[in-house]
């Protein structure tokens, strides 16, 4: 009967050996998966607090401008082209007018379709038109800059095709326009 009683044991042994590590409960049961680390996302970058808009500086009273709505206002008064009978192109073709020189000019053509249409200079006093006493300012078609001051305007007639260039000075004097002189 000793036999007997070692049999369960034996049994028991053998059950308890045969189950190897792989037929463990924990091995059968699946693993648990551990999601990622979650991040934050990132921070907004900090807002500097930025003060208005500037606002663009005010145009210089004193610059060139060929725009100016003087121009317009004065070209439109001016008696008609004697040659063509037109009115005369507001756009100038040259000129330095500003509000703040003692004389400027701006030269214009009469607004025709003519090849050759006639061109004159309006001449100005601290951005207002001069209407007379001004001398004789038909036929030029430029301005000389490197003769023209802020109380002197160089008028310049330039014959493209033979190269002959004119230049006559007019100037303020304090009281209105005057004929300085002429190079040629």
């Amino acid at each position: 009967m000793r036999r007997r009683r070692w049999f369960p044991v034996l049994v028991a042994v053998a059950v308890l050996a045969g189950c190897g590590s792989s037929d463990s409960t924990v091995s059968k049961t699946p693993e648990a998966t551990v999601a990622p680390a979650q991040t934050a996302p990132p921070a907004p970058a900090p807002t500097v607090a930025s003060g208005p808009s500037p606002t663009p500086a005010p145009p210089d009273p004193c610059a060139i401008d060929l725009a100016a709505p003087e121009i317009a206002k004065a070209v439109s008064e001016l008696p008609r082209d004697p040659r063509s009978g037109q009115p005369w192109s507001p756009e100038p073709l040259a000129g330095n007018y500003s509000e703040c020189a003692q004389l400027s000019a701006i030269v214009i053509t009469a607004n025709t379709n003519m090849a050759n249409p006639n061109t004159r200079a309006v001449l100005f006093h601290l951005g207002k038109v001069i209407p007379e006493g001004v001398p004789d300012t038909y036929g030029f078609n430029g301005i000389d800059d490197a003769a023209t001051t802020g109380d002197t305007v160089a008028l310049m007639y330039l014959n493209d095709t033979s190269g002959l260039k004119s230049v006559v000075r007019f100037r303020w004097n304090g009281n209105g326009v005057e004929l300085v002189g002429n190079t040629g």
